[in-house]
């Protein structure tokens, strides 16, 4: 499979996924898939994508975070964020059965939809390297800020990624070099 290319997109965003997501999509034999959906909803397990300001042309990174490490899983590009309730009606008709495909990742109360392109391969082995994941910084209206709770490489607790934020754009590109690398190397 060919690795995948970003282009310049206006905004990159983290979404942490669950262990237990992550281990439900390892069974459901998902790892090597690209991701052309993603649910997000009113709580901070399921976070709203429209509210953290996630639009059409956005990427959005889904990352885990186990044992002491961060794992870039995947990147999608956002196509449309459609209501939930109304994706049936919303939706082009290829679009709706990859709802149905994307199943795990609904788990949980689910208010929006996101649409994308097919994203990169997901995959739950390639953890960041201690020296990028000290680098990672996030944006918001306040400024800067570099991920917490990170020392010695190592990522002592998920607590700063739990929820939606903004990267920094050299962040991003961190980010995308390490999937694209891993991509190439599978």
């Amino acid at each position: 499979m060919p690795a995948a290319t970003f282009r310049a997109v206006s905004n990159s965003y983290t979404v942490l996924w669950t262990n237990d997501l992550c281990r439900e999509l390892i069974r459901g034999g998902f790892a090597g898939q690209r991701p052309t959906v993603l649910f997000g909803g009113p709580h901070q397990s399921r976070p709203s994508f429209r509210r953290a300001g996630v639009a059409a042309g956005d990427r959005v990174f889904a990352v885990r975070a186990w044992r002491a490490a961060l794992y870039p899983v995947c990147a999608m590009e956002v196509r449309q964020i459609v209501d939930y309730d109304r994706a049936g009606a919303e939706l082009a008709d290829e679009d709706y059965p990859r709802l149905t495909h994307w199943r795990p990742l609904k788990s949980g109360c689910i208010s929006e939809v996101v649409i994308g392109a097919p994203g990169t391969p997901i995959r739950f082995d390639a953890p960041l390297p201690g020296d990028c994941l000290e680098q990672l910084t996030f944006r918001s209206r306040r400024g800067e800020r570099k991920l917490k709770y990170v020392e010695d490489g190592r990522l002592l607790r998920a607590l700063s990624l739990q929820g939606i934020y903004r990267l920094a754009p050299d962040s991003a590109d961190i980010l995308a070099r390490h999937l694209t690398d891993q991509a190439a190397e599978a």
